[in-house]
């Protein structure tokens, strides 16, 4: 499989350095409320969208997809933030892990939690429960855009998840986004350097610009 350029380059940010890029160019990126199921989970990857709404009668279905998202994509399931009803759980952990998926990221609830602890599957979601969502929600729109805590994401789109939460870097915006976030990174350590050569953190923050990272150029 030929590498995703612009992946490696996001997998080698944090979130933060991300989330700073996306408010100095005034692109909303940040996916409010979604968290890791561990802190020490990690995720990057291109996103496989699926919108759900609530289930019809007779019922829909709540997806036969996992066996055609693409190696090392993210499965971003819009389950429009329901935590009474889940859409991922351990057999979906499992195929997914197998097939060497990037991760799944829920605006909703997933169950089964122990097997994507035990396996290490970046899984980050709004929360867990064991409820299942058969015949309360169904697969409404696969490949269109969808919402992720506040945040757009459409199919092909850049995810990074890491401790603090995840972040979605549009493609049409992604080059610039992690060139800005790249140069964020770079100045934040330069200061960490200025500090253990000797200067307050007052001196080094000056001296590089700190205060104005993420300050949204007009």
């Amino acid at each position: 499989m030929t590498k995703d350029a612009n992946v490696e380059r996001a997998s080698r940010l944090d979130t933060t350095a991300l989330s700073d890029a996306m408010d100095r160019l005034g692109i909303a990126g940040q996916c409010l409320g979604i968290k890791p199921l561990d802190r020490g989970m990690r995720l990057a990857g291109r996103a496989f969208t699926i919108r759900y709404g609530p289930s019809g009668k007779p019922s829909g279905t709540v997806g036969d997809y996992i066996d055609d998202v693409p190696v090392g994509d993210v499965v971003v399931l819009d389950n429009g933030g329901r935590e009474h009803a889940t859409v991922w759980g351990d057999i979906l952990t499992y195929v997914a892990s197998r097939r060497g998926l990037g991760g799944t990221v829920i605006d909703g609830a997933c169950r089964d939690t122990h097997l994507a602890l035990e396996l290490g599957y970046p899984m980050f979601s709004r929360s867990y429960s064991m409820r299942t969502g058969k015949d309360r929600v169904q697969v409404e729109a696969m490949g269109g855009p969808v919402n992720i805590g506040e945040a757009r994401c459409e199919a092909g789109d850049i995810l990074r998840g890491d401790a603090d939460g995840v972040v979605v870097i549009p493609r049409a915006h992604e080059e610039e986004v992690l060139a800005v976030a790249e140069e964020i990174d770079a100045t934040e350590q330069r200061i960490r350097d200025a500090v253990k050569s000797g200067l307050t953190l007052v001196e080094a923050r000056a001296q590089h610009g700190y205060h104005t990272l993420q300050t949204r150029k007009k």
